[in-house]
């Protein structure tokens, strides 16, 4: 039976099943090199403000930096008995250095220990998180600008609203993505922050040095209240709500994809990579890669919900409930990490149907707003404007064809002032060239965002 390094005042030990559902070492060993590098920083501190000698420090750095080679390795056995990543790595360090490897304890607890480790986790993937929306926001400004002046039909209540640059439809997106890896950014500062030193909740009697112990960490700021330090799960409520809605993002983009592959639309077609098939119609092809990150959407908001709720009711400042702060943490790092690499991949990689996405337009009423704006810059209300070209839709309906199908006698009939350019305001293309405010589906508009979207990502 391993003697537990917190035994002393136990008169006997846990049964085996009660220490495997108190343990967290499963999970939490994802921390090993940040458990490592927090220890270097903190027996650092010790040594330079003379709470250990340079020989007891330099033995502990060179124990835990023979550790990291071995983590490196993946040599590092983990044991339950020792419930989680920062008691085995003490005991692997005291094993291998001798009762030395005690000290590096001194001042600090596993309260601050686990905080500082998951900030340290969090400050590397959500960077990691950012360069990868760059990354992907550069596939979407290099489709959207292939694609500025292929039409598209826009929808509103997925029903035929008016023609679009399908470039413009694709630097929503980026705009979208922008939007989120600002949201990572300002959480970053709030991630930033060290709570090591602040002990178990009140601080240390040894003259610790935190502001070092931060500085040697790359942190750019420490807690300055230590029950604070321990207990805050803000950083981490902040990641989770931030990818929530990245996720909602890329879910949104995912369905739109899987319409769009649809026998029914047949906009675009995904590559055979991103693709599955039937294993029982072979003439299936299924965007599963989109259909998983639609789902693992739901995932993303669950760890949210899950953490928003252990810390609804907790006193200050730990409590035991907080170790459930960790797997939805890492599960959402390798959902998003994961999404949007395969993201940038569908989208860089997909086929588009320019042919079928102007038929789209061609054969649809998406240009009755045009009719409706020309009939408005005549002179007309733009209510009666409306209210004419309705008529006019519904007399198309009931004779099997379209606005620019109609004779300029019929057109007249409806209102005599309908000139002969009214056939060009109808045109698809032409509706859409001329929608030149600012932010709108115009060729010039969109070469503008795609402008500003590469600067940003400069």
């Amino acid at each position: 039976m391993t003697k537990k390094l917190w035994g002393g005042r136990f008169q006997k030990s846990a049964e085996e099943w009660v220490d495997e559902f108190g343990a967290s070492i499963s999970f939490d060993q994802e921390l090993v090199f940040e458990d490592i590098e927090g220890s270097i920083a903190h027996v650092t501190m010790l040594g330079e403000t003379g709470i250990l000698t340079n020989e007891e420090m330099n033995q502990i750095k060179s124990g835990l930096e023979a550790l990291k080679k071995k983590a490196e390795a993946g040599e590092i056995e983990f044991s339950v008995s020792l419930e989680d990543i920062h008691l085995n790595l003490e005991k692997a360090l005291i094993d291998s250095i001798g009762p030395v490897g005690g000290k590096l304890h001194t001042g600090r607890s596993r309260n601050d220990q686990v905080a500082t480790d998951m900030h340290l986790y969090l400050k590397k993937q959500v960077k990691d998180i950012i360069g990868l929306i760059s990354q992907f926001q550069s596939v979407l400004v290099e489709k959207a600008d292939k694609h500025k002046e292929t039409l598209a039909p826009g929808y509103t209540h997925l029903q035929r609203a008016q023609p679009i640059s399908f470039g413009h439809h694709l630097m929503t997106y980026f705009w979208m993505l922008q939007r989120d890896k600002e949201r990572y950014q300002e959480a970053l500062k709030r991630i930033d922050v060290s709570p090591l030193g602040a002990g178990a909740l009140a601080g240390t009697t040894f003259p610790i040095d935190r502001q070092r112990s931060a500085e040697l960490l790359g942190f750019s700021n420490v807690y300055q209240n230590s029950m604070d330090a321990v207990s805050d799960r803000d950083f981490i409520l902040e990641f989770l709500s931030a990818s929530s809605i990245l996720m909602m993002h890329m879910s949104r983009f995912a369905e739109e994809i899987i319409l769009w592959s649809s026998q029914e639309f047949r906009f675009v077609e995904m590559d055979d990579t991103f693709s599955t098939g039937s294993s029982i119609m072979p003439q299936k092809k299924n965007p599963d890669m989109a259909e998983l990150i639609r789902g693992k959407t739901g995932r993303v908001y669950g760890n949210l919900f899950s953490l928003l709720t252990i810390l609804k009711g907790l006193p200050l400042a730990y409590n035991k409930d907080m170790q459930e702060d960790k797997e939805g943490m890492f599960d959402t790092v390798h959902t998003v990490l994961g999404s949007l690499k395969i993201f940038a991949g569908m989208v860089d990689t997909m086929t588009v149907n320019e042919d079928r996405m102007k038929d789209a337009v061609q054969n649809d009423f998406s240009n009755a707003t045009e009719l409706a704006d020309y009939l408005a810059a005549k002179g007309i209300p733009f209510r009666e404007a409306h209210e004419i070209t309705g008529k006019l839709v519904f007399t198309c309906i009931q004779k099997g064809c379209f606005l620019l199908d109609l004779s300029m006698e019929e057109l007249k009939e409806a209102s005599n002032v309908i000139e002969e350019d009214i056939y060009g305001v109808l045109s698809p293309y032409e509706a859409v060239k001329r929608r030149k405010s600012l932010g709108g589906t115009g060729f010039d508009q969109v070469e503008n965002q795609i402008q500003a979207a590469r600067e940003l990502l400069k």
